[in-house]
């Protein structure tokens, strides 16, 4: 098993496991990874040390080493004691904020930036909207001073389940 480091055309960074680089090869031609954040399809390998799984493999003959320097005492990070109710309190927020937001938004798709200019210019009314935009164009908009934030909405949240 092949571990890597990943990142999207938008900066996201993820893990994606592979069964050897010529899998990874392979799924990346045929369009078969995106981020799972913003569902991006321009996914590069990051630099890092791939960390292989060889249990399968037999052990290394042992070597002569000199002797180690003893190692500082390990230390484990150390959390508040409400640490996870807060974490888990605060997940609840923000879903809860993305839940409000896109009930209360047009989610306009890929005509996003389109329609903030006919919004910003006065062509349209105005009203809260939601869409996809590339890099490209997010910069244009910014420089025709319309704000807009980039916010990544997993898929799970996207529609309702039932």
């Amino acid at each position: 098993m092949l571990v890597l480091n990943l990142a999207c055309e938008t900066g996201h960074s993820f893990e994606g496991w592979f069964a050897s680089a010529n899998d990874f090869e392979s799924q990346q031609q045929r369009g078969l990874l995106s981020c799972p954040l913003c569902n991006s399809a321009k996914v590069r390998k990051m630099p890092s040390a791939p960390r292989l799984n060889l249990s399968a493999a037999e052990p290394a003959p042992a070597r002569r080493r000199a002797p180690a320097a003893p190692s500082p005492e390990p230390t484990a990070p150390v959390l508040p004691p409400g640490a996870p109710v807060i974490a888990a309190e605060l997940q609840k927020q923000v879903i809860q904020a993305v839940r409000t937001l896109m009930a209360n938004t047009e989610d306009v798709g890929d005509r996003f930036a389109t329609e903030a200019r006919r919004i910003h210019y006065g062509e349209a009314q105005e009203r809260g909207i939601r869409g996809r935009a590339t890099p490209d164009e997010a910069r244009e908009l910014a420089d025709e001073g319309i704000d807009i934030v980039a916010l990544p909405v997993p898929d799970a949240l996207k529609d309702p389940l039932q």
